[in-house]
């Protein structure tokens, strides 16, 4: 699972990226960790009060990683940082509604491989060699302080043999794909969770 991602761009990059206003957004770029805030982009509310909108335009609004687990967890104080399964309750009310998915930016995000002979595990870093910043699959959810989490999706030969399960949903270059995940319906939508090619990615140093 993801635990740290990278946005090596500031706000006004990552608008010039996706075709977007980021008015007066102050994110400076750097790492993203669980439980702090980062950019978004959506087509839903910015505030959770009051009613949406139809035909918002894409913009870029800060939304902490992380959402509240559901009652029944085994570990209530543990924010739930990924989507493992799109057909989950917990999720699926939240997919099936555009104005709940988002686009999570990103340069890099790590992933830790296996366990190596001195008994430790290695940090993984992986971007995307024909984007420098690309869009990750996102959802978000209503609470005191909106979260989101990044949908998952099977590995890639890449992330298989960094002894990875699963691999974050990263969207194809085609600001196309962006709009549809971001405004189409579920079963449109939901074809976009697939593996992105290993021969489109690197392992990067950090």
């Amino acid at each position: 699972m993801t635990m740290l991602y990278r946005l090596d761009a500031d706000a006004a990059a990552v608008g010039n990226a996706f075709g977007l206003r980021t008015g007066d957004d102050p994110w400076p770029g750097g790492h993203v960790a669980p439980g702090g805030f980062a950019p978004v982009i959506t087509t839903g509310r910015e505030f959770i009060a009051g009613p949406g909108e139809p035909n918002q335009p894409r913009r870029m609004v800060p939304r902490l990683w992380g959402v509240p687990p559901p009652p029944n967890a085994h570990d209530a104080a543990r924010p739930v940082l990924s989507v493992r399964n799109a057909d989950s309750p917990f999720w699926i009310g939240n997919l099936r509604n555009p104005e709940f998915r988002c686009i999570v930016p990103a340069t890099a995000f790590m992933e830790w491989g296996r366990i190596g002979t001195d008994g430790k595990r290695r940090q993984h870093w992986f971007a995307c060699a024909d984007q420098q910043v690309f869009a990750m699959a996102g959802v978000w959810k209503d609470s005191e302080v909106p979260g989101f989490a990044l949908l998952t999706c099977a590995p890639n030969a890449e992330l298989r043999h960094a002894g990875r399960e699963a691999m974050p949903v990263i969207l194809p270059r085609d600001p196309q794909a962006h709009d549809t995940w971001l405004r189409a319906g579920w079963d449109t939508a939901s074809a976009l969770l697939q593996p992105y090619s290993s021969s489109l990615m690197q392992v990067v140093e950090r």
